[in-house]
């Protein structure tokens, strides 16, 4: 089973895929991650994050195993990935990787921008995350605070709203709803809400499956 989770920044989606792969017992990959991964190479490296060759050539050379770099999850990676991620060579050098991902044995759960869309179009559930820029500035000042970073929520919001209209509007894999993927919106729910709201879809989806071979 193949479980495809898009949706914005700040949007509670990770936190679902984690859930919902320890749930069923599948794998899970945070795609954004690899674009984190990417920029903070290019970073090290003194390279511009505009420099779609540059990019392009980390992004064919990246080793998965980056991704757990604790770096990665700080407000300026987000940022910066947001950025490179906007370059179509790096999305094509990184599209086979989450294939495979998503191909193994008995499946996996992926979250992303583009995952219904674009990397898993077939996906069994897909299932498209949201939340108002407020809450999810709100959230990221929250995780950010508990890290011990500094926090300014106004500037957060401005972050997330320019990242909302990067991400949507880049020509490469913008993010946009699956035409078949269910919405679910967390503004107003807790984990567990959001968690129970996407057990009871992806439920569904089986029975229905189920029922159209008997």
């Amino acid at each position: 089973m193949i479980i495809a989770i898009d949706g914005p920044a700040a949007s509670g989606k990770g936190t679902l895929a984690k859930r919902l792969a320890a749930h069923f017992g599948l794998p899970h990959l945070d795609t954004g991650m690899l674009y984190r991964g990417v920029a903070r190479q290019m970073l090290d490296e003194g390279a511009r994050l505009d420099d779609v060759d540059a990019a392009a050539g980390f992004a064919l050379s990246f080793e998965p195993g980056l991704i757990d770099d604790e770096r990665l999850r700080g407000r300026e990676m987000g940022e910066a990935a947001s950025v490179v991620a906007a370059h179509p060579p790096v999305r094509a050098a990184l599209l086979a990787l989450q294939r495979a991902f998503a191909e193994q044995p008995g499946g996996a759960v992926l979250d992303g921008r583009d995952i219904g869309t674009v990397i898993c179009p077939g996906a069994d559930i897909k299932l498209f995350v949201t939340a108002t820029p407020e809450v999810r500035a709100r959230r990221r000042a929250l995780e950010l605070a508990g890290r011990g970073e500094p926090v300014d929520e106004a500037a957060i919001l401005l972050d997330i709203r320019q990242r909302d209209a990067r991400d949507s509007q880049r020509d490469a894999a913008p993010l946009v709803k699956a035409d078949d993927a269910v919405v679910i919106d967390t503004s107003a729910l807790d984990v567990a809400g959001v968690v129970a709201s996407a057990l009871a879809i992806i439920e569904g989806k089986r029975h229905r499956i189920i029922s159209s071979f008997q």
